[in-house]
């Protein structure tokens, strides 16, 4: 059996957005709102429109007692690191990552990826920086369980998708953005959206 990796082909692939926070940074019960894993409550407002101040406090104060080690806050080369090999590992999964953005607490990923494999390779890609982060002072756990992968609708949403994650910059992320054309060579032809978007 060929592996993951190589067995999928350009034509299986779909566009995401992909988030993720490092470990302890965003709870169950958080005033900037939040959702339960696989979405199994219902839960009022969300980080676009929070809910109502103090509805979940006691939640958030239960959660912050269950932690077993400080949240984790990503100093600048911590992030660089973290960027590094995070595309290093999508890259070598051979996905198509065009857009990365690792913030001290949370990290945006454009990629283009078979939508079987996307929450397992956004996994491994966790694994190799968590591995490479050790070496800078963060021992054990570093990122939050799963990721929200958005499925991209269209050329629009794919733009601004692209956008939204570069403009964390200006908030001192470590951003890497595509810049060459040989993912595209490696992989196959572009998806339905149009070649890799620039970022203007």
């Amino acid at each position: 059996m060929e592996p993951e990796s190589q067995s999928h082909s350009a034509g299986d692939a779909k566009w995401f957005h992909v988030v993720f926070n490092t470990y302890g940074t965003w709870l169950p019960g958080d005033p900037r709102g939040f959702r339960t894993r696989h979405h199994r409550e219902h839960v009022d407002g969300d980080y676009r429109s929070p809910p109502p101040p103090g509805i979940y406090e006691e939640r958030h104060a239960r959660s912050r007692s269950l932690l077993r080690k400080s949240p984790i806050r990503l100093n600048e080369a911590q992030r660089a690191t973290a960027l590094e090999t995070i595309v290093q590992k999508l890259r070598e999964r051979r996905t198509i990552p065009v857009a990365v953005a690792v913030g001290a607490e949370h990290v945006h990923i454009v990629l283009k990826c078979p939508p079987q494999f996307v929450n397992k390779f956004i996994g491994q890609a966790k694994k190799n920086a968590s591995f490479a982060l050790s070496d800078e002072g963060i021992p054990g756990k570093v990122w939050a369980k799963g990721c929200r992968a958005t499925p991209v609708k269209d050329r629009s949403h794919q733009l601004n998708a692209v956008r939204c994650v570069l403009r964390h910059e200006s908030s001192r992320a470590a951003v890497w953005r595509y810049s060459a054309p040989h993912a595209t060579e490696e992989v196959g032809p572009s998806t339905p959206f149009g070649s890799p978007p620039h970022s203007g």
